[in-house]
């Protein structure tokens, strides 16, 4: 027993297998539905139902609120068909371009430039390169079958030299992998893992400035972006807003403030919420999404790229389109949902 989606306005269509949710038929399928979690838990994959019946199964009510399922919302990763279904969404042109994959890699490296964050090199199979775009993330599978997601902190193109991966990795105390990263991992332990997941990538075809804001460790796809561009040539006014608690957390200053000073292009904001008295900090301080509306109250011609915790996400999301005239559709978020904000 299989259903029908069409997907509207681009018409096309994909199968879903009876008691199969919605999104992951379609990215077994390559269709580029628009997603981030795939938990139910960020709301990146909301569409309009616009024919047909779903069940829905667990999720946050701020992902889908029951006003919005009843004015006809659904959440295409845990929505399951029961008929046949036509849904609008606007689709991600190369979300599905790459193959998704299970690969073993070892552990090369482990630094720790912050307390609480960890910076993983991996090493991929020499003879299996893992193709992906600048922002997604791969998903490493734990020995019980449970999953947890990291987005890649290094441009594609760097697999070139040497197949591997760089995530950034912050310390969930009783969190059932870091825990591990940060207490018993040693270098050539091999993990498994998935990918790659995700519709958070650099949209082409347009020249507008760009703002990349990023909390704590969604810097990672953020540096991935900058180097992708870099590498691209492309030179779209960027301006990278970094916001964290304290100097500390800023894990990669150094980095961020290097490629400011190399690329004309690009300036770097840090902004730190709560600020030491050790830290003798001088710069920007408070909200990170409320420094780039005191900086651009005008964001109409620009693309905003967010990353980090949900909470700063949905505020700027709100507060960017309300407030500072940010077009809907120009605001592409990878919303890092944590275990903890799935329950």
């Amino acid at each position: 027993m299989t259903f029908t989606v069409t997907v509207q306005p681009s018409g096309h269509t994909f199968t879903v297998e009876r008691d199969e949710a919605v999104l992951p038929a379609a990215i077994r399928q390559g269709v580029g539905l628009p997603y981030g979690c795939k938990d139910g838990a960020c709301g990146s994959c909301k569409s309009r139902l616009l024919d047909g019946r779903v069940i829905h199964g667990a999720h946050q009510l701020k992902a889908l609120s029951p006003a919005e399922e009843e004015a006809g919302f659904v959440l295409t990763c845990c929505a399951t068909p029961q008929t046949d279904l036509v849904i609008e969404s606007r689709e991600v042109v190369g979300a599905g371009q790459f193959p998704i994959k299970k690969m073993p890699c070892r552990v090369s490296s482990i630094d720790k430039p912050a307390p609480d964050v960890a910076v993983l090199k991996l090493q991929l199979p020499a003879n299996d390169r893992l193709q992906y775009h600048a922002g997604q993330y791969v998903e490493f599978i734990l020995r019980d079958g449970s999953r947890r997601s990291y987005s890649m902190a290094n441009a594609p193109h760097t697999q070139e030299a040497q197949p591997g991966i760089e995530l950034h990795i912050r310390h969930m105390p009783g969190g059932k992998f870091t825990d591990h990263v940060f207490g018993a991992m040693k270098e050539k332990e091999i993990l498994r893992m998935e990918g790659p997941f995700g519709s958070f990538f650099l949209r082409d075809g347009t020249d507008k400035p760009m703002v990349l804001l990023a909390s704590g460790t969604g810097f990672a796809p953020i540096k991935a972006l900058i180097e992708h561009l870099e590498y691209k040539g492309i030179t779209r006014p960027a301006v990278l807003y970094w916001g964290c608690r304290s100097r500390a957390d800023l894990y990669l200053h150094d980095w961020a403030q290097a490629a400011a000073d190399r690329l004309p292009w690009l300036t770097y904001v840090p902004v730190l919420s709560e600020p030491k008295a050790e830290d003798a900090w001088s710069g920007r301080t408070g909200f990170v999404h409320q420094a780039v509306m005191a900086d651009l109250p005008d964001l109409s011609g620009h693309e905003v790229y967010a990353c980090g915790a949900p909470v700063m996400v949905e505020s700027a999301q709100r507060d960017f389109v309300e407030r500072c005239g940010l077009p809907a559709e120009a605001f592409y978020a990878d919303s890092f949902t944590s275990e903890a904000d799935k329950h």
